[in-house]
């Protein structure tokens, strides 16, 4: 779900503020994007209620990163004994006018994926944002 329309409280508002400042950190050219989905139906229905959506654009493809845009999913778990959200996992993925062209998951093996790999460096680098944010929740 768009991360603008998870931003209900100063909780989680403040930890949205603290992820884009750190993507920021690791890539200070990236412009954060806080309602990457359109509200349309047929979107709406393939957006996961329980993640916090965000990308990321950059002026112009970059061959470190080998794309233009990273959409940064973070998903949750409404834990029903305690009734707080847990957060189970990070998908990361880069674009380019083709499409999707290369993927990082956590839910697995911390593995990139695709057909356009970005450099080792930023491979390091997205894997560091991404255990950052597993410190923030």
């Amino acid at each position: 779900m768009n991360a603008s329309e998870q931003a209900k409280g100063l909780e989680i508002t403040s930890k949205i503020a603290s992820i884009v400042n750190l993507f920021k950190q690791y890539f200070p050219d990236g412009k954060a994007d806080l309602k990457p989905w359109h509200n349309d139906p047929d979107t709406i229905n393939l957006v996961d209620p329980d993640s916090i959506d965000i990308a990321f654009h950059f002026p112009g493809w970059s061959r470190k990163i080998q794309s233009r845009s990273i959409l940064l999913q973070i998903r949750f778990h409404q834990d029903l004994v305690d009734n707080k959200q847990r957060l189970i996992g990070i998908e990361t993925a880069g674009f380019n006018h083709t499409g999707e062209v290369w993927r990082l998951s956590t839910v697995d093996n911390w593995q990139l994926e695709g057909r356009c790999l970005p450099t080792e460096e930023i491979t390091n680098k997205l894997k560091e944002f991404c255990r950052d944010i597993f410190q923030l929740f």
